[in-house]
């Protein structure tokens, strides 16, 4: 058979020939390659067109490759037989001993010096000099000897670097010289050129500026004299007394920054260099710090620009002057420090200078301010005995009305809030387009300012902007402007003289006023009747309101009240890690909680179970190479039958499977990632990547992220989430909810608004447990109540001390009723329910007349429960409530036309009717929102603010997301802004927000998850970048929370800016977190269940995969077909040949 030999990457082929010894070999062509100094060339086999797996793997070498001189190239590893040719008529150059047509060289040319740092140094000597050439030897021991200036220079063998750099300490001279570089290699000699020359000098400090400093230190120090560019910067320190002095400039003049003395006194300056010290002539003198007597004025507006004076002592001493504020949030401390530097700064003399304060956060009243005076190194707190220096928000104008102000009594008037808290006249400025306007009054509410006595024309820049060329007025504090509007002067010239103005225009008013009277007195009868009715009317209308307003108001004040205690109260159910993921992982699945991965049943005999099991982790071993799982995940994805759902349960399998190698997983994840990215760009639509689950790699992300978020959730985010939970639910129950239609009385989503007044009465019943002790716990509970709904509070709050999973079902207890001495079992129906017609109404309490205080037992099913003879069902009667099981009501009854035998017109009446009451109830949507805003804003807080806790994985995988939008040149923020929060907020926090279950030990009704949905359509709106066009058929919804949506979305803007700042997570403090997770959680997991599920995909597309496998050159090298071939004999119980 004949044998070719081949190479995919350089596309080199080539015949393999037999030698009568019973070698094989063949000629391989010349490879260009610049890229590196060897190349792995992976080889394989064929014979007639069949690949023959080998293992031939071949390095080679390329000697030129950065040895451009002799020793270099001899240091070369020998084993890649480089040397050094020198070929007549050719450059000399490393290469492969067998190119070389002439005979290779074993030494090297004499040693060359082209450059030497420094060039100078201190008669003493002792600093570094740096040699650098070619042909400097191959290894240390191969230099003999250094001179500089024929004095000797010490060896230093840690600096050397093969051929190209020496390094040694300079020895003493007696007086200044100046000579070459000698070197010493292997007894081949070097000299330095004559321009390269190593000169012996004796620098001469003599003088200092300034003379002085505060002993805070700080002070910018100018030494100057003749050489003292001697040596290299690192070769020269400078100290004043016994502190170190920083070198910040090397040169003819060497600067440094003085340090902090204990003393206040004059101090000698010495400089050393290479171990020599120098003092210079001069002194510096240590003085008092400055001190601030007086500043004013004592506050400035947030958006800053105020002038401060402020006089105090010291002032000549300091070079450099600045005004720093800091500002942290209370709650936060340090961590959130932010501060703001004002480097406008005017020195008057000696003991006053006038800052100018910089501009800080908008809402300064929510901070703690400090602002400091920064004096070269030395800090001041800027306050006195009674007071420190404070910011105040911004003021506020109302700008003029139509943006137009008639300019009358040559005044104009501009009015707002705050407008003199941090101004004074003097300090405040106006203008009339280009001109000043004269500011006569400034008070709290109100600024007068006289204008020119012409119309001023607009200013240049806004001319494009105004309205019949009228001038804008602005208003101008510190750095802010406010642009009011526009003014028009009034341009009427009154020329007509005064003989003419009274005929003219007194004689037309008399008459026009007479007319009036009369007219008046006509009317005045009729339209008093109509205004008397009118007053009726409205009076009538405002008595109305303002009962209901009064009765909501106190009823919110209540709630809120005894919400935040109840909240308090409550301790937070956060389920282990496995039912967590469980939940978040399988329970959307189809099988729900019967699903096996959550069961962890496997259905396997007993005697093939170790079989199994050794089977499943060899495949496990298999999923654990990089190769199998990328080849196997793009099998699968190719194939039409793979569906969405099938992908984001394949996904989840796949986290439980790697749990245990989280490092690993990500990997993989981050590799998948990065061939989506590349499919989205290609198609010029980035912003679509992450927009929903359609591949396995976006539902492991969402995976990751809930694994890496658990521990977050339960230390931080948890509680805000469960107390609103616990709101919403806590208001709810408030008030009456329809068993039936599902819809409250207090709610936040509109569909689930109880479109009606149902009266009712709040309860409280005492309710003994049986064998549950003597004593009666007191619950509350309303009378429009279901027995059902009874049931369920009074089991929230006898086992609120246990987990919800651990109640018993409403169905599974019986309630008992004992007015007296008699006992009457309550059910939602039985034989006293009201009926009309088809229609049969779910008891309630009142339906019992069940009163306040009443006694109730609540017990276990049980034959003893059973209804009393006289209460038992006919058959007749079951058989009528069975038949007529969907015809029942609670609250609110439909509308049947057929049962109720109204026309069609009067259906449409009874419509529009019901429509018109469900609206005016919308008003309540606001009383929820109100009481449960403080518990909306504290949950968006605790999960948006990048000054509290930042799980590290969303710090990792957003500059993951950052680098990659460079990469791809995305400069588009909104497309960023889109990745981001696709990847967390809309795809972990609004999972949880609307599925509180998955992390807490709670039951989720209906009508709390109606509301909860508002609140996560809210969050997802506040994150989108879009802004949302509100008018009057927009949903309620929407409408709601319109006013905190911009809130919100600046919070996420600024979320997204402080992580971008936050100090990068490396890949191995990731890792490290993510082992960490590994080790802590994987021993619960059903990680065999998720394996033996994951095969049955593998099994499904079993040719499909093999094939790919083989395919795949590194799956052939490792030979991942045949392991999966021996894992699927084990798993099927087959017999094999392999």
């Amino acid at each position: 058979k004949k044998f070719v030999v081949e190479n995919s990457q350089f596309e080199f082929k080539a015949p393999v020939e037999e030698s009568a010894e019973g070698t094989f070999s063949f000629m391989s062509k010349e490879f260009s390659y610049s890229a590196n100094e060897t190349l792995q060339l992976n080889l394989s086999i064929r014979t007639d067109k069949v690949k023959i797996d080998s293992k031939l793997m071949v390095t080679l070498y390329n000697c030129s490759y950065g040895r451009s001189d002799c020793s270099l190239c001899l240091a070369a590893h020998h084993d890649y037989k480089c040397v050094w040719c020198e070929e007549d008529g050719k450059p000399s150059k490393c290469v492969y001993e067998k190119l070389c047509h002439a005979p290779p060289t074993n030494t090297c040319p004499h040693p060359k010096i082209t450059r030497i740092e420094p060039k100078t140094g201190p008669l003493s000597g002792g600093i570094l000099l740096t040699i650098m050439g070619s042909n400097l030897g191959i290894k240390a021991e191969d230099v003999k000897n250094i001179t500089v200036a024929d004095k000797e220079c010490l060896f230093k063998e840690e600096f050397y670097s093969v051929s190209t750099r020496i390094v040694c300490q300079v020895g003493p001279m007696n007086e200044p010289k100046q000579g070459q570089i000698e070197v010493d290699i292997n007894g081949k000699l070097g000299k330095s050129p004559s321009e390269v020359l190593f000169t012996y000098q004796k620098p001469h400090p003599s003088r200092i500026r300034p003379e002085s400093g505060p002993q805070a230190g700080g002070t910018t120090l100018t030494i100057t004299g003749t050489n003292l560019a001697t040596g290299s910067k690192k070769d020269v320190q400078v100290s004043v007394g016994s502190e170190p002095c920083n070198v910040t400039e090397f040169g003819d003049e060497i600067v440094c920054i003085t340090g902090p003395s204990s003393k206040v006194e004059a101090v000698r300056v010495t400089m050393n260099y290479g171990g020599t010290a120098i003092g210079v002539p001069q002194l510096f003198s240590y003085s008092e710090n400055p001190t601030v007597t007086k500043f004013l004025p004592v506050n400035s507006f947030s958006s800053g620009g105020r002038n401060i004076t402020v006089t105090g002592t010291g002032f000549e001493l300091i070079q450099s002057f600045s005004l720093v504020v800091h500002a942290e949030r209370p709650e936060a401390g340090k961590m959130n420090l932010k501060s703001f530097v004002g480097k406008l700064v005017t020195r008057l003399n000696e003991t006053t200078v006038v800052f100018s304060s910089p501009p800080i956060l908008e809402d300064p009243e929510n901070y703690n301010i400090t602002t400091i005076i920064l004096m070269d190194h030395y800090h001041l707190v800027v306050k006195n005995e009674s007071h420190s220096f404070a910011y105040v928000a911004d003021p506020t104008f109302e700008n003029f009305t139509d943006g137009i102000k008639k300019q009358v009594n040559k005044l104009i008037n501009a009015k707002g809030s705050n407008l003199n808290k941090a101004m004074t006249i003097d300090e405040a400025q106006a203008f009339v387009g280009d001109e000043p306007c004269n500011i006569k009054t400034l008070t709290e509410t109100d600024l007068y300012c006289e204008p020119p006595e012409v119309q001023p024309q607009p200013k240049k820049r806004q001319k494009r902007d105004t309205i019949n060329n009228l001038p804008e007025f602005i208003v101008k504090f510190g750095l802010r402007e406010w642009i009011l509007g526009r003014v028009e002067y009034d341009t009427r010239v009154s020329d007509i003289p005064l003989n003419l103005i009274l005929p003219l225009v007194l004689i037309p008013m008399i008459v026009i006023i007479i007319t009036s009277i009369i007219c008046y007195r006509r009317k005045s009868q009729q339209a008093e009747r109509e205004y008397e009715k009118i007053k009726s009317q409205l009076e009538g209308l405002e008595e109305s309101v303002r009962d209901r307003c009064k009765k909501e108001f106190t009823d919110l004040m209540i709630e809120m009240e005894d919400q935040t205690n109840d909240i308090n109260e409550a301790g937070i159910p956060v389920l282990d890690y496995k039912t967590y993921t469980d939940r978040v992982f399988f329970l959307p699945s189809k099988d729900g909680e019967k699903d096996v991965m959550i069961t962890g049943k496997l259905d396997i005999p007993e005697a093939r179970r170790q079989t199994v099991e050794q089977a499943l982790n060899q495949f496990s071993n298999l999923l654990n190479s990089k190769s199998f799982l990328i080849n196997f995940i793009h099998t699968l994805e190719n194939q039409r039958e793979f569906s969405a759902r099938a992908k984001v349960y394949f996904a989840s399998l796949l986290t439980v499977a790697l749990h245990g190698k989280l490092e690993y997983y990500t990997d993989i994840m981050r590799t998948l990632f990065l061939e989506l990215m590349e499919q989205y760009v290609v198609a010029k639509n980035p912003k679509l990547m992450l927009r929903r689950s359609e591949t396995v790699v976006e539902r492991m992300l969402s995976n990751w992220m809930s694994i890496c978020l658990y521990q977050y959730l339960k230390d931080n985010a948890g509680e805000p989430l469960y107390k609103l939970f616990k709101a919403i639910k806590h208001q709810v129950e408030k008030g009456p909810v329809d068993a039936v239609l599902k819809k409250a009385k207090y709610t936040l989503n509109d569909t689930g608004l109880l479109g009606d007044d149902v009266e009712y009465t709040q309860l409280t019943v005492n309710v003994y447990v049986q064998d549950g002790g003597t004593d009666s716990i007191p619950v509350k509970v309303l009378n429009c109540d279901t027995i059902s709904q009874v049931k369920e509070k009074i089991i929230d709050q006898v086992y609120r001390n246990l987990p919800c999973s651990q109640w018993p079902k409403a169905e599974s207890v019986v309630l008992e009723w004992r007015p007296g001495s008699t006992a009457q079992i309550l059910s939602d129906l039985d034989l006293t329910s009201q009926r009309d017609g088809r229609w049969k109404r779910i008891n309630t309490l009142m339906h019992y007349n069940v009163r306040d205080g009443a006694t109730l037992i609540l017990s276990k099913m049980g034959i003893s429960q059973q209804p009393e003879d006289n209460q038992q069902d006919v058959p007749g009667e079951r058989h009528a409530l069975l038949e007529d099981e969907n015809k029942v009501w609670h609250l609110v009854r439909p509308v049947d036309e057929i049962d109720e035998g109204k026309s069609k017109r009067g259906s449409v009446k009874e419509k529009e009717r019901t429509k018109a009451i469900t609206e005016i109830y919308l008003t309540r949507l606001l009383s929820v929102k109100g009481t449960l805003q403080q518990f909306v804003d504290n949950f968006f807080h605790s999960v948006l603010n990048s000054n509290h806790v930042v799980p590290p994985a969303v710090k990792y995988f957003f500059d993951f997301l950052d680098e990659q939008a460079e990469k791809h040149d995305i400069k588009d923020e909104d497309t960023i802004h889109i990745w981001k929060t696709n990847s967390l907020p809309l795809r972990f926090w609004v999972n949880i927000l609307k599925n509180p279950h998955f992390i807490f030990d709670v039951h989720v009704h209906e009508v709390v998850d109606a509301s909860l949905s508002v609140i996560a359509q809210t969050f997802m709106d506040a994150c989108t970048r879009t802004e949302h066009k509100l008018s009057r058929d927009s949903p309620s919804n929407k409408l709601l929370y319109a006013k905190e949506i911009s809130n919100y979305k600046k919070m996420v803007e600024d979320y997204y800016k402080g992580i971008r700042q936050m100090v990068p997570v490396s890949d191995q403090d990731m890792n490290t977190h993510l082992a960490e997770i590994s080790r802590a959680h994987t021993d619960s997991l059903n990680t065999l269940v998720a394996l033996h599920q994951l095969y049955q995909y593998t099994n499904k597309y079993y040719d499909e995969i093999i094939n790919a496998l083989e395919e795949d050159p590194a799956a052939q090298k490792m030979q991942l077909a045949f392991r999966l071939q021996q894992i699927a004999a084990a798993l099927e119980n087959k017999v094999t040949d392999l």
